[in-house]
């Protein structure tokens, strides 16, 4: 039987790097996230005095002669979709000098696990050399072969969340929870008309993991596969200029995202993760 490894690393970190009071918030917080929002039309009776008249279904009672309430029934499961980068950009590190494929890699499990011990349904898709999609599961033996898949996923190539989500759209129709995460180039060529028709079957939530600044002693280009010289790293006008765009790049998407009424947060190591992820599923939970 394979092993929990990521499972019980995630355990692992979720008691490290957060207080108790933390690690219920952010369990509550995924577990209350839909409390009383997804309900499911079952039947129509009869009014009684305690009923909320905004449920009274007017044309039915029109036809019966009597006042008729629709009953609703709450949805007991969730399908969650775990999207995940796994281009060649995500082997490089954040600004707090992780790993990006790593973070990417835990928060996703964190999601799922928390996600599995709500009893929900998680899935997962990445694109290798062709788009790998993992079936919607509740057991978290299957998360940690679905986090191990990723991991040994040696996809060379940009990844194009674009062509993932639209493969979503046009072949996971069902009613889901989607979380996207990726770093802000992914974002920023995700087109706004691809959210808009997600958003339609789904509740999306966009995760930002933040890439490194060229700047340092030693810094990696893992796309050119060589070191960039030292002489661009010291020109604090090129650090500004680099730093100045990507400031740009995610404000200009923070707003396009908003507009849409989808969340979003940005990522850039372990120990912060349990906080963002508290921000980001209470600041679905509140629009």
């Amino acid at each position: 039987m394979i092993k929990l490894n990521y499972i019980n690393k995630i355990k692992a970190n979720l008691k490290i790097h957060s207080t108790k009071k933390a690690a219920n918030i952010l369990d509550g917080s995924y577990k209350s996230m839909y409390k009383g929002k997804i309900m499911n039309f079952d039947n129509l009776r009869e009014y009684t005095i305690n009923d909320d008249i905004k449920d009274i279904d007017w044309k039915s009672s029109a036809r019966s002669g009597s006042i008729l309430v629709k009953q609703f029934v709450a949805e007991k499961k969730h399908n969650v979709l775990l999207v995940v980068d796994s281009g060649i950009k995500m082997n490089a590190d954040t600004d707090k000098h992780e790993n990006k494929k790593e973070l990417a890699l835990y928060t996703a499990g964190t999601i799922g696990f928390l996600a599995m011990k709500g009893n929900d349904y998680v899935a997962m898709i990445y694109q290798g050399n062709k788009v790998e999609f993992k079936p919607f599961k509740n057991n978290l033996y299957n998360l940690e072969q679905y986090l191990c898949d990723y991991h040994a996923n040696e996809y060379n190539k940009e990844t194009n969340i674009e062509e993932l989500l639209k493969y979503i759209v046009n072949k996971i129709p069902k009613r889901k929870i989607v979380f996207i995460i990726t770093d802000i180039e992914g974002i920023n060529k995700i087109e706004t008309q691809t959210l808009k028709k997600l958003k339609f079957t789904s509740d999306v939530f966009l995760i930002n993991i933040n890439d490194n600044f060229m700047f340092g002693d030693n810094i990696y280009d893992v796309e050119e596969k060589e070191f960039i010289p030292k002489v661009f790293l010291k020109d604090k006008r090129l650090n500004d200029v680099e730093k100045f765009i990507k400031e740009q790049l995610i404000e200009n998407n923070k707003k396009r995202i908003h507009k849409l009424n989808i969340s979003l947060t940005s990522i850039s190591s372990l120990e912060e993760m349990d906080k963002k992820m508290i921000e980001l599923l209470e600041g679905h939970k509140n629009e």
